[in-house]
């Protein structure tokens, strides 16, 4: 699904704090990063500068949203630090989270370049400072920098296919493998140095973890108590720390 924000993955320049010991995983890894280079970081500093100038400097408390889903796309949001999640909800209620957004990343791209609704929902998950411009600014903008139009036809494309592998990681693999995934993903990009292993940083719920992996809460917390019996996790209050990060990779890759 190529929603307003894209897909959950690792992000290039945020330096990685669990490294891949097999030459498959790093192949693997390096095949996720392009659609995580934020679209800032794609611009030249002059046509940084010129967008973001066409903004209105925005503060967003924790767990306020950016962008609602179905609702008319009047802006687009450049994050400047902070970060974000991006969800879609189903008509039964499941939500899904389809990615986590952060410093020099855009949403609410797609809505406003195609006039549809938007596609998902856009929320913080701290404090959030960030620019935001008018559709119609933005559009103008994309006219008169073609480049920077390009950059972000570049980073569509990206995120298109990265939610294309996704889709086939659903279909091809448990949820086991699912989960383990994603949490070398989030160690990668939200985790820190603990005296146990690598705390996750993003304080995700069992529930948004699950509509990451597509399946339910009750499984994913399963699965969760599992690894902590294991000792390759361990979650408090403060959160989860990947203890064994080699076990997670070899239940990612199936054995």
């Amino acid at each position: 699904m190529a929603a307003d924000g894209g897909t959950t993955g690792p992000t290039p320049g945020r330096r990685p704090l669990v490294a891949s010991t097999t030459h498959a995983t790093v192949q693997a890894s390096v095949g996720r990063l392009d659609d995580q280079v934020p679209f800032l970081a794609r611009l030249e500093h002059q046509q940084r500068v010129a967008l973001l100038e066409l903004g209105r400097p925005m503060t967003y408390g924790p767990r306020s949203t950016l962008v609602h889903q179905e609702e008319p796309s009047t802006h687009v949001v450049i994050i400047l630090s902070g970060w974000t999640k991006v969800t879609r909800s189903a008509a039964n209620g499941y939500e899904a989270l389809l990615a986590l957004r952060g410093p020099g990343d855009i949403v609410g791209e797609a809505s406003a370049v195609s006039g549809q609704p938007r596609s998902a929902t856009v929320t913080a998950l701290g404090e959030v400072a960030a620019v935001t411009i008018e559709r119609d600014g933005f559009l103008t903008h994309l006219s008169a920098f073609p480049a920077t139009a390009l950059q972000l036809l570049g980073l569509t494309a990206d995120r298109t296919r990265a939610s294309d592998r996704q889709r086939v990681e659903q279909g091809a693999l448990g949820v086991r493998e699912r989960l383990a995934i994603l949490l070398l993903d989030l160690a990668r990009t939200h985790g820190e140095q603990d005296p146990e292993g690598v705390r996750l940083t993003t304080g995700l719920s069992q529930h948004e973890l699950a509509g990451s992996v597509g399946a339910s809460r009750e499984a994913v917390a399963r699965l969760l108590k599992d690894l902590r019996e294991r000792g390759i996790v361990r979650t408090s209050r403060r959160g989860l720390v990947i203890v064994r990060p080699d076990q997670l990779r070899r239940i990612g890759h199936g054995t």
